[in-house]
Order: structure tokens, then C-alpha cells, then sequence
């Protein structure tokens, strides 16, 4: 597939925006509702999250908890952690304070004494970019806190209409999820189950809900640009699908373009730690 058939794509500063209302209608409400109420009563919430990004977490779930909420967010990348801090919410559920601040990590590296005061641990489509290793020493630095990791792939697309190049579209692009990377292997869409044992290992119970993308006509810039990595990552695993999938990007691209394409993206919620 050609740069110029697909376009230019967007940097992920714009990926992280355009994909934020999705996120957040994806998300199960059942377990921030047993978030609450594990965390009720406590005079204020210290909040890690991973991975922040423009901090999307924070600004859908802060104004879901009660009380005063002090959050701290971490990532590699120092431009992403501004936009995260000046675009936090500043009100709770009840209209108590919400306060940030934020730590350039890898989060992979992180000692446990580091989130000893959090309250909770949060997280958003991270757990699939993990390596077994990663996960484990990340589950490591959680256990024992409660924990809120949330849309993680787990490899399941499904288009609507449905076109015969479909199903090796997505074999390829799961395949690159696992890919390795110098000496990375991802663990892409079976992070969730390693996460479960991770945590199962150290005796601390999780539960886990679907959270899917459902993406149509009110959604077609999304579904364009989420078609186009999807492509694109296929044919970098698979650079032989490259001639058909010229094609099958046209036919897509239209359909999305005109509000007929349905899509839905699988995705699992998991939380750990919490009644």
C-alpha cells in the first residue's frame, strides 16, 4: 500500500485525541462502580497512572470517584506529560479538588516503594505492548493495590459489511501485536491473560469485563484512521498482502468515508485487587 493511498497519518498526540471518545464509551462501568466502593471513606485518593499519555484516564475517571483525587502520571514521553497535566480536570464527582503531577519513567522499571502510597493504580491500552517480563515485574510493582487496567486489544475485529480479506487482514495484524522487537517479544492480545496469572500468582483475585470499540457513522474519522494503522501494520507483518490490500484499503476508506462501515474492536477491562 502506497503513503499516498492512505495518507499521511496522524502523530499520536492527535492518535490519543481522536480515539478518546471511543475509550471512553468503551469502558465497563461496573468496575469503576467497585472502585468506589473500595476506595469510599478514604479522606484523599493518591492515584498512579500508567502509561498517561495526553492523560485520557484521568479525565474520564476523575469525575467518576468522590473526594479530593491527587493524581500522578507517568511516562516516557515529556510533551505528552505537559499536555496531560494542563488538560486535567480539576473537580471530582462531588466537586472536591483534583490535582496532578507527573513523572517522566519507564514503566517497566519501576521499583514497588514507588507506588507504596497510591491507592490505586490505573493504566489504558498498555498492557498489550508489554512483554511477558514486563508484565510481570509491573503486576509485581501493583500487587497489593488496587489496580484499573483497561483496553487492552485481545485480537478480535469484526467489520460490517464483511469482505472476504478480513480474516487475513487480522491474523496478520495479530501476529505483528506479537511480534519481536530487537529483543522483545509483545505479548499484543494475550497481555490480559498473562496480567490474570501474573496477579493470580501473587494471590490477588481480578475480575474482567469486555470493553469493545463499536465504532459507525459517528465515528468515521476514528475508523478511518484506526483502519489505516490496522493495514499498515498487516502489511508490515505481511508485506505479500500489500497488492490486495491497495485495494481493500479503497474499498474500506470509501465505506468509512460514507458512514456504511461498522466496526467493532475487541478489547478487555481487567481490575485487580478489589472486592
Amino acid at each position: 500500500m502506497s503513503d499516498e493511498r492512505l495518507g499521511d497519518p496522524v502523530d499520536f498526540a492527535e492518535w490519543l485525541a481522536l480515539r478518546e471518545p471511543a475509550d471512553a464509551a468503551a469502558r465497563a462501568p461496573d468496575l469503576v462502580e467497585r472502585v468506589r466502593r473500595q476506595l469510599a471513606g478514604r479522606p484523599r485518593l493518591i492515584i498512579h497512572d500508567l502509561g498517561s499519555g495526553t492523560g485520557s484516564m484521568g479525565r474520564w475517571l476523575a469525575p467518576r470517584l468522590p473526594g479530593p483525587q491527587h493524581w500522578i502520571m507517568y511516562d516516557r514521553d515529556a510533551d505528552l506529560l505537559d499536555r496531560a497535566a494542563a488538560n486535567m480536570v480539576t473537580s471530582a464527582a462531588d466537586g472536591a479538588p483534583v490535582t496532578v503531577e507527573t513523572r517522566r519513567r519507564d514503566i517497566t522499571r519501576l521499583p514497588p516503594d514507588e507506588l507504596a502510597e497510591a491507592d490505586l493504580i490505573t493504566a489504558s491500552a498498555l498492557l498489550d505492548m508489554f512483554t511477558a517480563a514486563e508484565i510481570e515485574r509491573v503486576v509485581a510493582a501493583c500487587a497489593g493495590r488496587p489496580t484499573f487496567l483497561t483496553l487492552s486489544v485481545i485480537g478480535q475485529v469484526r467489520l460490517s459489511p464483511a469482505d472476504p480479506l478480513d480474516a487475513e487482514v487480522a491474523a496478520a495484524f495479530n501476529a505483528h501485536q506479537r511480534r519481536t522487537t530487537g529483543d522483545r517479544r509483545l505479548l499484543g492480545p494475550d497481555a490480559v491473560e498473562a496480567a490474570i496469572e501474573a496477579f493470580g500468582r501473587r494471590g490477588v483475585g481480578t475480575l474482567v469485563r469486555p470493553s469493545p470499540w463499536r465504532l459507525g457513522a459517528d465515528a468515521a474519522g476514528l475508523t478511518a484512521e484506526w483502519l489505516r494503522g490496522w493495514l499498515g501494520a498487516a502489511c508490515e507483518q505481511r508485506p505479500e498482502l500489500a497488492g490486495p490490500a491497495a485495494a481493500y484499503a479503497d474499498r474500506r476508506l470509501a465505506e468509512a468515508a460514507a458512514g456504511r462501515l461498522g466496526v467493532l474492536v475487541g478489547h478487555k477491562d481487567l481490575l485487580a485487587g478489589c472486592e
